[in-house]
């Protein structure tokens, strides 16, 4: 037990060197004027700021409100993704009558469909939400199919020679033999729906993060700007830290290479 949690602190501060390194070196460049504290506020002023846009509740406040917004959107993405995914691998006839379309909706820009969200459903939750679930469908839906697509056709056959039903081969031999790939659908599509909410925070809005952000360049606070910059990365990074995590508890049966 204390060896594995020495390992896992030893790549907790492996990985906080090089971070901290900038750091530094940026607070130093900082105080010595050798960079604009305008353009470029230091380390410790953007921490200032943050804390005191924390005592006055505007951080806590858009902070919930974006994370309802991110896991409304991924939750319905994904959720969809994962189905449709699943759908499309599993059958031909499916694939040939759903997946041009899938495909072609797919490289339509998320920009491009901000200002067609925003008339069809106005600038409330509704258009934010679909928006986040639209850049996490995909990354989820395209994992899954071309995972099942990659499973070894023999063990279809051997579960039909074994005689399993259609409900018992899809939860005995394609789920497990899907997961990696799912969860590498997930992590992706965890990574897009921040993204999108970036976008659907900015596209019209009075609340959360992105439009912090707006509000405080608009205002030349920035300071504020880099504390919601800082703020997504530190979300991104542990939602994908979080994903990681479940999917080695779920997948520890799983022979891999782990690197040297």
């Amino acid at each position: 037990m204390a060896r594995r949690w020495g390992r896992r602190l030893y790549k907790l501060l492996a990985g906080l060197v090089l971070p901290l390194v900038l750091l530094a070196a940026w607070q130093i460049l900082g105080d010595r004027g050798l960079i604009s504290t305008l353009l470029f506020p230091t380390p410790a002023a953007i921490f200032n700021n943050a804390l005191g846009l924390y005592d006055t509740g505007e951080l806590t406040d858009n902070l919930r409100i974006s994370l309802v917004r991110m896991l409304s959107g991924f939750g319905l993405g994904a959720s969809c993704g994962f189905a449709f995914g699943l759908a499309v691998g599993l059958s031909r006839y499916v694939e040939r009558s759903l997946d041009p379309t899938i495909q072609m909706i797919r490289m339509v820009p998320h920009l491009a469909l901000t200002t067609l969200f925003v008339l069809w459903f106005g600038i409330g939750e509704t258009a934010k939400v679909l928006l986040i679930a639209k850049g996490a469908f995909f990354p989820l839906y395209i994992n899954t199919y071309l995972a099942i697509r990659n499973v070894d056709g023999k063990y279809f056959e051997v579960a039909r020679v074994l005689g399993f039903s259609g409900k018992k081969r899809l939860y005995r031999l394609v789920v497990p033999a899907i997961m990696p790939g799912v969860f590498l659908g997930i992590r992706l599509s965890v990574a897009v729906s921040w993204l999108g909410l970036v976008v659907a925070e900015i596209m019209g809005s009075t609340s959360g993060i992105g439009y912090m952000m707006m509000d405080a360049r608009a205002m030349s606070m920035t300071a504020t700007v880099f504390v919601g910059i800082f703020l997504f990365a530190i979300l991104g990074k542990t939602s994908d830290s979080l994903v990681l995590a479940l999917e080695r508890r779920v997948l520890r049966w799983r022979d891999s290479f782990g690197g040297r």
